[in-house]
């Protein structure tokens, strides 16, 4: 391999020789046939790369850097717990102020009738926990037969073996041997996409053939066998898909009437990305338990958690009286650093007032979107909420005729977009360019954004 001159070309080195990346071409990388990306620093809504090129950052990380690059409040937290008190564990009662103090904060914003929380430190662990709680739930009742959960197509859960199961995506399953028993999957909530045989329904009789269709599966294995449907309040990274409307109510009564429980998968709604605290406050959705991660410490340090709802603890409590102490954990439980820096992230949320900002900035980038691709020939659909949204391009959107997968549209164009200094994301298994920007995204930055979108994009007809 040909190095080339830069003071620290040996990283690049290293890079390729050491470091096994996630969602990542192995070989090309290996080979150095696909470029690699080493980012040394970031400020508000942009990150900065090792050759000292800006880049506005229109996907916050993984969706998760919300409040916006070097927070000094953040570090700082950091850095006084660690000198203060670096780590202990939770087990059998242990805690410390940092984390006791997140659970109370993480409570108080939550949706009424949460008020427990566990920490772990990914959005897969917090699924991997609640699978674990809603087992345990229904043991404690004297239903250990009601463990089986239904997830749905498109949705995205996590990437371990439950909860890559749970992720309705086909390249989290294909060669892992997924998805295990005992998970199932129904139709995602997706309009634009719907089957041929809805084509004629409008928006509310599609969602109450979802709701259905989620009632016939649960009818077909025995309401006495599912225990619980877990849901993105929005999907995410199945690309970006605000419900019909009129689902959430819909599928609401049909797990309420079978006993379901439901679990909200907040990873990406949480914490103010919707222009709400939770996308479960958005939509009117009752959750048994939420899982949160991301936007709890805007990934300044890695935390996630399971939100549990009074009744179902209640439940739980009632277990450890009867059986004895609750048989899971991880070491890294409410790590005292990363509880430290998701209170100072939650601060900054309200001191900056991110959720109206995210509201009221999402809809101008939406609408400017919409406004720069009105009439483009490939162009499906403009959606979103708050600061998540997503462009759908189609071979022929009047047909819903999508583009050949081989010829990589979206990645195309999102290539495009960081050749003009702007980051997007393309969403898997279709051609959608995805965009989350930190919630402090200004006017003039989403401006920005959508020049880059539109002429990306333009290029596609050229």
């Amino acid at each position: 391999m040909t190095l080339d001159t830069r003071p620290n070309d040996m990283l690049d080195l290293w890079d390729r020789d050491h470091f096994v990346h996630p969602s990542t071409h192995l070989a090309r990388h290996a080979r150095g046939d696909d470029s690699g990306h080493i980012i040394t620093g970031g400020e508000g809504a942009h990150i900065i790369d090792r050759d000292g090129r800006q880049l506005l950052d229109g996907f916050a990380g993984l969706y998760c850097v919300n409040v916006g690059y070097g927070r000094q409040k953040i570090a700082d937290a950091i850095a006084e717990q660690a000198r203060e008190l670096a780590y202990y564990h939770a087990y059998v009662g242990h805690g410390t102020e940092a984390s006791i103090t997140l659970a109370r904060m993480v409570a108080e914003r939550a949706p009424e009738g949460l008020n427990r929380v566990y920490f772990g430190l990914s959005g897969s662990d917090a699924n991997e926990t609640n699978l674990k709680l809603v087992r345990l739930y229904n043991a404690i009742l004297g239903r250990p037969e009601k463990a089986k959960v239904i997830s749905r197509w498109r949705g995205y859960h996590g990437s371990g073996l439950m909860s890559g199961s749970l992720t309705g995506l086909k390249t989290f399953h294909d060669r892992f041997g997924l998805p295990m028993d005992g998970v199932l999957h129904t139709h995602a909530p997706h309009y634009l996409r719907r089957p041929a045989k809805c084509e004629d329904m409008d928006e509310p009789a599609f969602s109450r053939w979802l709701a259905d269709e989620l009632d016939d599966m649960i009818q077909r294995e025995g309401p006495d066998t599912v225990a619980a449907f877990i849901a993105e309040p929005v999907l995410g990274t199945g690309g970006i898909v605000p419900p019909p409307q009129g689902y959430w109510p819909a599928i609401m009564e049909v797990l309420e009437g079978h006993d379901v429980l439901l679990i909200a998968d907040e990873v990406v709604t949480g914490f103010g990305r919707l222009g709400t605290m939770f996308g479960s406050d958005h939509y009117g959705i009752s959750p048994d338990i939420i899982t949160i991660a991301k936007g709890l410490t805007s990934a300044y340090a890695p935390l996630s958690g399971s939100i549990v709802s009074d009744g179902m603890y209640e439940v739980l409590m009632e277990g450890t009286d009867r059986f004895g102490p609750l048989g899971h954990g991880w070491t890294y439980s409410a790590h005292p650093i990363c509880a430290a820096a998701g209170i100072a992230n939650l601060r900054l949320i309200d001191e900056l007032n991110l959720l109206e900002n995210a509201a009221s900035t999402g809809t101008y980038l939406r609408t400017g979107l919409t406004d720069a691709l009105a009439g483009h020939g490939h162009v499906a659909e403009v959606r979103g909420e708050g600061l998540l949204t997503a462009v759908e391009l189609m071979a022929d959107p009047k047909k819903r005729q999508p583009f050949d997968p081989d010829a990589k549209v979206a990645a195309t164009a999102v290539a495009e977009m960081r050749s003009q200094g702007v980051i997007a994301r393309a969403m898997p298994e279709s051609d959608i360019i995805g965009l989350a920007p930190p919630l402090c995204l200004s006017r003039a930055e989403a401006n920005q954004i959508i020049d880059a979108v539109a002429g990306a994009v333009g290029k596609l007809s050229a």
